[in-house]
């Protein structure tokens, strides 16, 4: 890492509360891969002594797909519920294929309802599939989010051909580079989420 450390973000002090972390599953495709990765990397944050996380699947929210600034009256509830969960969150962890050369429609879908929730909340990515490791789909969502003031962090785990460095039991077949890779992206996650929390505590955002 860079200026920030590992030893800069170890173990949580007294008095600190945890960051409150909402893991974003971005895929709903049938016989999605997702939750093998997203999996995979909740056993890594879940351990982070200064993080608490909270998964939202994009195939289990139900979201209107047609924008509207007055929801209809049976889809208001859900719109509510979503934006409360990313409203009390400190970051993001945007868990992502690459479909395309982009990311899917429904993370599309979820980001476009909201605009307050992300500001000046860091986001990092975790990305999979192709030869590139879905790190296009990660350039293109750099772009989304600094759209809507968010940060979005370096450090960013990637799998090419995902499904081959996985076994069945869901455990990665290089873990010690793997660890090393999530454990860079927690570190400087929880920097930034400490240093924007507090920003936003002394100084409410206005974006």
């Amino acid at each position: 890492m860079d200026l920030i450390t590992a030893e800069s973000t170890a173990g949580t002090p007294a008095g600190t509360t945890p960051l409150k972390v909402a893991v974003i599953l971005a895929s709903n495709r049938e016989g999605r891969f997702a939750p093998v990765v997203a999996d995979w990397f909740l056993a890594h944050a879940d351990g982070h002594p200064a993080i608490e996380t909270e998964l939202i699947d994009v195939a289990g929210l139900d979201l209107p797909t047609a924008l509207s600034y007055r929801p209809e009256p049976g889809s208001r509830e859900v719109v509510a519920d979503v934006g409360a969960r990313l409203a009390r969150s400190d970051a993001f962890v945007v868990v992502t294929p690459e479909y395309n050369h982009s990311y899917p429609a429904p993370l599309k879908n979820l980001i476009d309802w909201y605009r307050a929730e992300w500001q000046a909340k860091p986001v990092s990515f975790v990305s999979y599939g192709g030869v590139s490791g879905g790190l296009q789909a990660v350039e293109h969502l750099r772009q989304v989010f600094a759209e809507l003031h968010s940060v979005s962090i370096r450090d960013t785990v990637s799998f090419h051909n995902a499904g081959a460095q996985f076994d069945d039991e869901g455990r990665h077949r290089d873990p010690a580079g793997a660890d090393a890779a999530v454990k860079s992206l927690l570190d400087q996650l929880v920097w930034w989420g400490r240093a924007l929390r507090a920003a936003r505590e002394a100084h409410p955002y206005a974006g």
